[in-house]
């Protein structure tokens, strides 16, 4: 029986932001201080300190089940 081997390779968040930019997916962000309240957007832009810049961003409340359209949003990771 022959055995491979599975190299796993971590990716830096850098690349996967990048990869999200590239592809132009929907992501959803969860805010470390505010457990309910998330953000949904596509990644228009970045930075090295990975500050994000949305579009057609929504604040979604988990708690009231609600969506709030944002538009163009920009949030430092500060």
């Amino acid at each position: 029986m022959a055995s491979t081997k599975v190299q796993r390779i971590m990716t830096q968040p850098i690349n996967l932001i990048f990869r999200f930019l590239q592809s132009k997916a929907r992501i959803q962000i969860w805010l470390f201080e505010q457990k309910d309240l998330r953000i949904e957007g596509r990644i228009t832009g970045f930075d090295e300190y990975m500050n994000l810049v949305l579009d057609e961003a929504e604040e979604v409340s988990i708690k009231k089940n609600t969506r709030k359209p944002l538009g163009f949003y920009s949030k430092e990771t500060t």
